[in-house]
Parts: C-alpha cells; sequence; structure tokens
C-alpha cells in the first residue's frame, strides 16, 4: 500500500495522486507539486489515504510543499495574464487567418509555459504562430487541439435540466453513452433531445443506466404474451419502468380493453431480444451520425 492525496489542476478535472510526504497535508489546501508540464499549483481533493500499489504511477512525486500566501498571489497573477494572453493569441491568429477557435489560455504555475487550447475542423499549420507568439512571450508556446467536449468542459454552461454542465461540475472524466442507454431509459431517439450542449451524446444518460437495466429485467416488453394472476391472457401495451407497471390488452366479456398490473401480478416468458428502435430514416442517420461521432471522441481521449 502507498500513502497518496489526490490533487485537482482544474474545477472537475483528473484527480492526480502524489505523495504528501511528512507535510500536514489536509483536503482543501493548495500545494505545489511537480508535473510533467512543470511546477504547478494545485488544490488537495482528499484526505492523505492508502491506496494499492497498482495504482500508482510510479515513481510517485512528492508535495513540494504546502502553497503560501505569496503561491496565492502569484496564482492569482497567473489568472490575471490568462486573460491577456488569450486576447493576445485571439489577435495572432485573425492575423494569421488560421480557420481555429480559441478556447481557453493558461500560465503553468512558474511562468515556464504558456498552453493554449483549441478546436478546429481538420489539422491547423501553427507554426508560424507559435513562433509570433513565443516573440511576444518570451517563453515556451504549446498549442493543443482538443475536442468538442473538452470545449464545452472548460468553458461550462447550463443543460436543458436546468442544472449546471455534468463535465464542468463533477465529472473528472468523460464515461462512454450509446443510443441504448437512450432506449433503455425510454427517452426520445429525437438527436436534438438526447444530446448535449457539446452536441454528443449527453454524459447523464449513464448515470441511472444501472437502475434501469436492473428494473427493465424485471418487465415484459411490450407485445409480449403474458397471463394475469385472474388467469386472463392478454398482450402488453405499454409498461412503467419506474413504478413496475404493465397496461396488458386483454379481453373481457368478448371485448377487449387495456387494464394495468402490478409486473408482480403478471406471468410471462422473459425474451432478451432488445425492442425494434422505430425512428424516422432522418433521425436514424442522425442517430447513426452521433454514434460514430461518440466513436471518434473516444479514440481521441486515448
Amino acid at each position: 500500500m502507498t500513502k497518496v492525496i489526490g490533487v485537482r489542476f482544474r474545477t472537475a478535472g483528473k484527480i492526480y495522486f502524489f505523495d504528501p510526504v511528512k507535510l500536514p497535508v489536509k483536503r482543501g489546501d493548495h500545494v505545489i507539486v511537480e508535473t510533467a508540464r512543470g511546477i504547478e499549483y494545485g488544490t488537495v481533493v482528499g484526505d492523505p489515504r492508502q491506496v494499492e500499489d497498482d495504482k500508482v504511477i510510479q515513481p510517485l512525486k512528492p508535495v513540494l510543499r504546502i502553497a503560501t500566501p505569496r503561491d496565492d498571489e502569484q496564482e492569482a497573477g497567473n489568472k490575471v495574464k490568462e486573460k491577456d494572453a488569450f486576447k493576445i493569441c485571439l489577435e495572432k491568429i485573425h492575423k494569421h487567418g488560421l480557420e481555429m477557435k480559441l478556447i481557453d489560455a493558461e500560465y503553468t504555475f512558474d511562468n515556464n509555459k504558456v498552453l493554449f487550447y483549441f478546436t478546429a475542423d481538420g489539422r491547423i499549420d501553427f507554426r508560424e504562430l507559435v513562433k509570433d507568439l513565443a516573440s511576444v512571450f518570451k517563453t515556451r508556446i504549446e498549442l493543443r487541439q482538443i475536442g468538442v467536449r473538452d470545449e464545452t468542459k472548460i468553458l461550462g454552461g447550463i443543460g436543458i435540466c436546468g442544472r449546471e454542465l455534468c463535465c464542468h461540475r463533477h465529472l473528472s472524466e468523460f464515461v462512454p453513452v450509446s443510443i441504448k442507454m437512450a432506449k433503455e431509459q425510454n427517452l426520445s431517439l429525437n438527436p436534438t433531445k438526447i444530446s448535449g450542449v457539446c452536441g454528443r451524446l449527453m454524459c447523464c444518460l449513464k448515470h441511472e443506466e444501472e437502475t434501469y437495466e436492473e428494473l427493465n429485467r424485471r418487465l415484459p416488453n411490450v407485445g409480449d404474451h403474458v397471463t394475469t394472476e385472474d388467469g386472463l391472457k392478454g398482450e402488453v401495451h405499454s409498461v412503467n419502468v419506474l413504478r413496475q407497471l404493465v397496461k396488458v390488452i386483454v379481453e373481457v366479456n368478448d371485448e377487449k380493453e387495456i387494464q394495468e398490473y402490478k409486473v408482480e401480478q403478471l406471468r410471462f416468458r422473459r425474451r432478451h431480444k432488445h425492442n425494434k428502435i422505430d425512428v424516422q430514416d432522418e433521425e436514424l442517420k442522425q442517430l447513426e451520425k452521433l454514434e460514430k461521432e461518440e466513436s471518434k471522441s473516444k479514440l481521441d481521449d486515448n
């Protein structure tokens, strides 16, 4: 077992492990650590704890020090400088006529490097832009192309639920999502209804997926033939997943009517085949496009 602390460098960013050494580090403290990018200022997201050795990437780098008031001032100053750097880079992009969208500018804590994040439809030849920026900032320059999901994570926003975007608020890593999850939760398969601000499938489709899978296992599919506890036979008309209720078309006195039953009141043979997705051709094309974009996004993240 190895003693570690988790450190985050961005809001809802990935958590990295560091060795607290013998420093009295606790959750919420700001610390100075050495990373692959240089000296960085981060926030401790948990008290020191023991983790299994195979979960730690060796060598585990130590915490250099707990941030001092002077370090806090330097970090605040870097945030101000980042806004100026963003404006300058934006002007240089227009000057060079590059088709790229600047998303964010970031200084390393020691000012050894300035990173610029951008999105673009394809590859961009920004060599001249880098030279121009290096002559202005007199330090190392890195331009990093990111995807639309990362763009949304950095910028933030409000989702259709009226709450702050999950990726910006609490998701440290993007989770795999698919059209199957929307179908499992009986959501509209209209791409505009299940796509997030970034244009990809909503991350929140994953949040309740396990619960819906478990609840759906107990229910018959629409179209299945069932037998009620009072001996009536009928066909499933619809199901209410959360309330575990089933509406069944039964024949009573030579007339067909729809009656609602609890799933415990029905006997049926479970089918493992998924329901057919019934959508219009145009919607199906958009769904297929979304699926392809999701697959490409996963490859890019890797």
